[in-house]
């Protein structure tokens, strides 16, 4: 069976994390961590790590990285991984850039971190304020392999999952995360 990776930005939020968690049941996903909110919200961090999904870095306070000086990436990054280090006892090895903001100067700050960029082959708009008929949707146009970005704290996003899933079934896809980076050894 085919893999579709289902990633989730900007989270936790104590308002839909849970029920996010819930409405996956058993399927794993990919969540990636906005900093402030990790710390401000530590049982959730550890909740969705106790789950089995696999938490990536969304840097400190959101920021568009290519806007920022390299000390300044370097910071976002590096605060947020040891965060979520410190939280759920793994280092994460994938990395979003929150607006897909990316670059020659982001790229050597993730290779400075270890780090693997995420981007996705689907945006389900929910940013946006789309419906949960739209979300899922969008959801539905994934291909094999690919990645769908959705965010947490969106009711309508939280809405679209059980569907999304049931979706992806029917055309054979298996929803997960996204697969796991090999460690480096240098």
């Amino acid at each position: 069976m085919d893999t579709v990776a289902l990633t989730f930005d900007d989270g936790p939020y104590p308002e839909t994390t849970p029920a996010l968690l819930a409405a996956l049941g058993g399927t794993r996903a990919t969540f990636f961590l906005w900093g402030e909110h990790a710390a401000a919200h530590p049982d959730l961090v550890r909740a969705i790590a106790a789950a089995g999904h696999a938490i990536g870095n969304h840097t400190w306070t959101h920021p568009r990285l290519t806007t920022l000086s390299p000390a300044g990436r370097d910071q976002e990054i590096r605060r947020t991984q040891d965060l979520l280090t410190r939280l759920t006892g793994l280092r994460p090895s994938l990395f979003r850039p929150p607006y897909g903001d990316t670059d020659a100067s982001v790229a050597r700050a993730l290779a400075a971190h270890e780090l693997t960029e995420v981007l996705w082959s689907v945006d389900t708009r929910d940013w946006a304020g789309c419906t949960a008929d739209e979300i899922t949707a969008a959801a539905g146009e994934a291909q094999p392999g690919g990645v769908v970005l959705m965010h947490e704290g969106r009711p309508a996003t939280l809405d679209a999952v059980p569907r999304i899933l049931a979706a992806l079934a029917e055309r054979g896809l298996r929803p997960g995360p996204v697969p796991a980076v090999p460690a480096r050894t240098s």
